[in-house]
């Protein structure tokens, strides 16, 4: 028997069904340890002997790690084929470790799709550990560790944020940046000049180019109605200028174009794109047989094999004939991209959309054809266009418009372009010195737009270009900044916190080559040298480590404290002043002594009574919620006794009817166990209770 080591379960009974009966497929199911909390600081590293780290077996992966090492032991040999990126490597390596296999002979599959022939492919030229790339990873995580737990206590004590990291604090940067040119953005007049003429007996809008003293913006509405003054009469064409356009496809997908085009398309948040291609890739049940969809959909590459470039020039010309059949585009790889996996592709050219629609839910449907119509579009001619451009003169106001016509869709059959143009079935025949008739004309006052906010694919396409992160981090970095609080989002648009700025702005103060784009992308292509063995691990740690703790000391000292806003209660406990906090649940009372003291303050949720009695046991009934948070009314005698009413909706539209003769509370209509009647608001504490006449009933 054969062990064989993946990452994820879905991938397991594919393979195992691709391999055949010697072999025992199982799931490590992610990473199984991690660096510990152990030693000084917490950090799990061994500063002063090399960075040297501190590995312990996560706590959720105990049982996996004994499954898998019963296993191997019974197993004649042991194959890894976790997945073929960074932490992938770093998991085969972890699994070496604890599984006591030969990390120098041990065999580590390699594939990108999961498909018969790429697995065989990798059974037939299985490798070794890259221990360049695992120190690579290793190096990242230590950093990133030393940076989030000395960074995040720092702002935790001084303005109680929740954390800070190497990318995610670059990555705040960027929409704080944005947020501060809305700030200082003031709108600017400036008006919008209409102009229609009839063209065949139909109606155009035509383009202001400028106004009778060449001048091409119009700033007043003085400028602006001397122009209108002239609109009248006729538009004479001045000129007229025809182009055939050459339109290029798209290259395939990366992962950040894949998240950028699937929001702008489908509006997916970027989690929700990278969760659903990850299904993509693991596999779908199709016609019996689990098959992978794409290929490996963390990657900067729009490179395509050569394999697959063959097979679906063959597709293309049985399917759209030679007429379509465009050429490879040329993969340009630049200083950022590490080009460590082809582009994001289909499998398989036969597999349309349409052909596994069925078995796929809406949402797999949507993102499998976007990938599956833009690959296969980047092998497609070009779309050609015919563009007339006319200009006319309107007593010396000059205005444009444009007439596209497609002469050649191209790879417009399978991937359509998404943009305003308007085209045309044919061109019209206009001539220099034509004349048309000014149907219509106006002007519309205007005010320039502040920058817009980023949205989730926006700041994902920014950290690309500027080497924060890589297509592995995309996604989870955007999360962490939701989760703690830095960035809300509404509509796939984030806005920067009152937090976030402050966040921002202390370490932009404190720590400017933390929240730098250019310090952090300079730090990524050192790590990504260790994968090629170009670079020292202990060099690259031993130079940021020294700096970066004299700025952390320098900072406890110097920053400011944000204030704790008191409650105006003494803790019961120590005699302490109560303040507001913020936790994971959200915010909280608890004791300005802490950690000496940690008392939290439970709040008394307030009873809610209906004004009518439980018909059971004649005790007030009152409002309580499920587990899901929907409002129902039970008995205040719980669990003595468990009266509820089913499918009752709680009244909150109760009007009042009268005033409360005892209280000078309100009275309003209620219902009791012999009907209508009028009781106080305030009851428990007022019981009046009057009964409702006929008239007043109905």
């Amino acid at each position: 028997m054969k062990l064989v080591i993946v990452e994820s379960p879905t991938k397991c009974e594919t393979i195992k069904r691709y391999l055949g009966d010697d072999y025992v497929v199982k799931a490590s199911y992610g990473h199984i340890r991690d660096l510990s909390t152990k030693g000084k600081g917490g950090l799990g590293i061994d500063i002063d002997n090399g960075f040297t780290p501190a590995y312990n077996i996560n706590k959720d992966k105990k049982k996996v790690v004994w499954d898998l090492q019963k296993l191997a032991k019974e197993a004649d040999e042991v194959i890894l084929a976790t997945d073929p990126d960074r932490e992938g490597e770093a998991i085969a390596w972890h699994l070496a470790k604890v599984l006591d296999l030969d990390i120098a002979k041990n065999k580590r599959l390699e594939f990108h799709e999961i498909t018969r022939d790429s697995i065989n492919e990798a059974m037939e030229h299985p490798r070794t550990i890259d221990l360049n790339l695992v120190a690579s990873q290793e190096t990242r995580r230590i950093l990133d560790r030393i940076i989030g737990f000395k960074l995040s206590a720092l702002i935790n004590k001084k303005i109680h944020s929740k954390s800070a990291g190497r990318v995610q604090s670059a990555t705040l940067k960027l929409a704080y940046d944005q947020e501060l040119k809305i700030d200082a953005f003031v709108p600017e007049e400036y008006y919008k000049i209409n102009c229609f003429i009839l063209l065949n007996n139909k109606e155009y809008e035509l383009t202001f180019v400028s106004d009778n003293n060449d001048n091409k913006e119009v700033k007043t509405k003085i400028e602006a109605e001397k122009i209108l003054a002239l609109l009248n009469g006729e538009a004479k064409v001045i000129n007229v200028k025809k182009d055939i356009k050459t339109i290029d496809s798209k290259v395939p997908f990366t992962t950040s174009t894949l998240q950028q085009e699937a929001f702008s398309r489908l509006k997916f948040k970027t989690d929700k794109t990278q969760r659903i291609a990850q299904s993509l890739y693991e596999g779908i049940e199709v016609n019996g047989e689990h098959v992978g969809l794409i290929t490996y959909m963390r990657t900067d590459s729009t490179r395509l094999a050569p394999i697959f470039v063959q097979r679906a020039t063959s597709y293309i010309l049985e399917r759209f004939g030679k007429d379509y059949l465009g050429k490879p585009k040329a993969f340009k790889a630049s200083e950022l991209t590490q080009d460590a996996h082809e582009a994001i592709r289909p499998t398989s050219n036969h597999r349309t959309p349409e052909t596994v629609r069925e078995y796929l839910t809406a949402d797999q449907y949507n993102l499998y054809k976007l990938i599956y119509n833009r690959t296969l579009a980047s092998l497609l001619k070009p779309k050609k266009e015919e563009v007339l451009v006319v200009t006319f003169d309107v007593n010396g106001v000059k205005f444009k418009t444009e007439f596209t016509h497609t002469l050649f869709p191209g790879f417009e059959i399978l991937y359509k372009e998404e943009d305003d143009v308007k085209r045309y079935d044919s061109l019209p025949n206009i001539e220099i010195g034509d004349s048309f008739k000014v149907s219509n004309s106006g002007i519309e006052q205007k005010f320039t737009n502040p920058p817009s906010r980023y949205s989730e694919a926006k700041i994902v396409k920014l950290m690309e270009e500027v080497g924060i992160g890589r297509p592995s981090t995309y996604a989870s970095t955007i999360s962490t900044l939701k989760k703690r609080k830095y960035v809300v989002e509404e509509k796939g648009i984030l806005t920067v916190t009152d937090q976030g700025r402050k966040t921002a702005h202390v370490l932009e103060k404190y720590f400017p080559d933390i929240v730098d784009a250019k310090y952090t992308a300079d730090m990524e292509m050192k790590l990504d040298t260790i994968s090629e063995g170009n670079e020292s691990s202990l060099e690259i740690l031993t130079n940021f480590y020294g700096p970066f703790i004299k700025e952390i000391e320098n900072a406890y000292k110097i920053m400011y404290v944000d204030e704790a806003v008191e409650t105006g209660e003494k803790c019961p406990v120590c005699g302490a002043p109560l303040i507001y906090k913020e936790g994971k649940n959200g915010q909280f009372i608890g004791c300005s002594n802490y950690p000496k003291c940690n008392y939290v303050k439970k709040e008394k949720k307030e009873v809610v009574y209906t004004g009518e009695l439980c018909p059971e046991c004649g005790k007030p009934l009152v409002e309580r919620k499920d587990a899901k948070g929907n409002t129902f009314i039970a008995c205040s005698g719980y669990p003595k006794c468990n009266y509820t009413i089913k499918n009752k909706t709680v009244n909150q539209t109760n009007e009042p009817i009268k005033i409360c003769p005892e209280c000078g509370g309100e009275l309003i209509k209620k219902r009791g166990k012999y009907g209508y009647f009028l009781g106080c608001v305030n009851y428990p504490k007022c019981n009046h209770m009057e009964k409702i006449s006929k008239r007043r009933h109905n």
